[in-house]
């Protein structure tokens, strides 16, 4: 089953190929089925939890350090950082996903130190920090605590078995997702040539798309625990949790910054 989150899928993918390397016989179709030996150890629940803490820890650090100089150095240059953080991570997602980077902790790493960047300055932005709103800081912590929140929910129905992680669901999934990032590319195209399609406007229409990213996002976490699950019960290298704390950064990352965009609306009624 592939997984609509770019870094997760390529993890199986490359699960799939190394048990399709072991399986040289008639029933080679049935992979999932056949262990793969190493000699490194087998990922665990810890390995992965670990991971995942010390990838988000450094996004903290880094979203921390750029809030810091936009308050105490220039707000022009955080925003100069927040651009290169949006690029760089972005270019560290194509890396692991396309770049047989599998697992590697130097691209999860810079990719949370990229990311951190960006996550400062949107949060800048989006709070109302830049012109001085005085509750920027309660917006920030309302979208952590948002973000925690609903990770934590869905965690509970995954582990519930409230909602399965089927192949259908994965396929609307995917195709949800990529009406999405076509509608966004369609508005940005658009706005280059001064029409406003009211997707970022605040209005009745910018909330119901940020609700519904929301909503994506949240069922993408069902996505990454399903795949971390199924790596960890087929006995994947431990390097790998590095590939799943960054498919798991990758949602959580989103899930804020769309929690927070949509605080920012009601904050301007």
């Amino acid at each position: 089953m592939r997984s609509s989150n770019p870094v997760l899928s390529s993890l199986t993918d490359s699960r799939r190929n190394a048990y399709r390397g072991a399986a040289q016989d008639p029933y080679a179709g049935y992979y999932n089925q056949v262990p793969v030996t190493t000699s490194e150890r087998p990922m665990t629940v810890d390995d992965v939890v670990s991971k995942t803490g010390i990838t988000l820890g450094v996004i903290i650090a880094f979203a921390v350090l750029n809030f810091s100089i936009a308050a105490f150095v220039s707000p022009g240059m955080s925003m100069m950082l927040s651009m290169v953080g949006a690029i760089g991570g972005f270019v560290m997602v194509l890396v692991s996903s396309f770049g047989k980077k599998y697992g590697s902790a130097p691209v999860t790493i810079a990719y949370a130190a990229f990311e951190g960047l960006f996550v400062g300055g949107i949060s800048l932005l989006l709070s109302g920090f830049m012109v001085g709103k005085e509750n920027a800081g309660a917006l920030i912590g309302q979208a952590v605590l948002g973000t925690v929140g609903v990770f934590l929910g869905m965690l509970y129905v995954y582990k519930t078995g409230a909602v399965k992680v089927t192949p259908k669901f994965t396929r609307i999934l995917t195709a949800c997702m990529v009406g999405v990032l076509v509608l966004v590319a369609g508005n940005l195209v658009l706005s280059l040539f001064g029409l406003n399609t009211g997707l970022y406007s605040g209005g009745p229409i910018a909330i119901i798309f940020s609700l519904v990213c929301i909503g994506l996002a949240a069922m993408s976490f069902l996505q990454d625990f399903d795949v971390a699950d199924r790596l960890i019960r087929e006995g994947a290298p431990a390097k790998m949790a590095w590939g799943v704390a960054l498919g798991l950064a990758v949602t959580l990352v989103w899930l804020y910054t769309e929690i927070l965009r949509l605080l920012s609306y009601f904050q301007q009624r």
